[in-house]
């Protein structure tokens, strides 16, 4: 008899220990896709709020006023932006003559559009953002230019905004 309550007891004993596991494991499961969830739709408000800056970033420099662009920069005097001529420029206060001389005093309309495939990756306060974008300018003297550009930006959120630190345009070389 002593034997016949042992094998009970250890058969309760084992039925209670294989209920906590199945609970133990299913609050895992739980909290592991609440997880999950929460980072897909983070990673989905992430891509949101670039997609929106990227567009409304590319419509400012499609105006040809520097000033309308300005609201993206971070305007530190020692961050380094990379465009596609010349070839670089430190601080938002060298860049807007910089890019004043290179291609808008002398366009008559400018339009830089983003391309579809932005892809975003971030990190508390810092994000980079690359995509393709297309650059078209009709010069005062009627000629057109076009060219499609590699786009790099890395924002970092200062207080509720995010601003850009550092970008790099560059365009394929010719014939590739």
């Amino acid at each position: 008899m002593a034997i016949a309550n042992n094998s009970v007891l250890d058969l309760t004993g084992q039925r209670r220990r294989a209920r906590l596991l199945l609970c133990a494991g299913l609050v895992l499961g739980v909290v592991l896709l609440t997880f999950g969830v929460a980072r897909a739709q983070k990673r989905g408000n992430d891509d949101a709020t670039f997609r929106k800056l990227i567009d409304d970033y590319c419509v400012a420099w499609s105006t040809g006023n520097t000033d309308n662009a300005a609201k993206f920069y971070a305007q530190d005097n020692d961050l380094i932006f990379y465009d596609v001529t010349p070839f670089s420029y430190r601080g938002w206060k060298e860049y807007v003559p910089g890019v004043h001389k290179a291609l808008l005093d002398s366009a008559a309309e400018v339009k830089l559009t983003a391309g579809k495939d932005l892809k975003v990756t971030g990190s508390g306060n810092v994000a980079w953002t690359t995509v393709p974008m297309h650059f078209y300018e009709k010069t005062k003297d009627g000629k057109v230019m076009e060219a499609d550009l590699r786009y790099t930006g890395i924002w970092e959120k200062r207080g509720s905004d995010w601003l850009l630190v550092h970008e790099h345009i560059s365009a394929p070389m010719t014939g590739n």
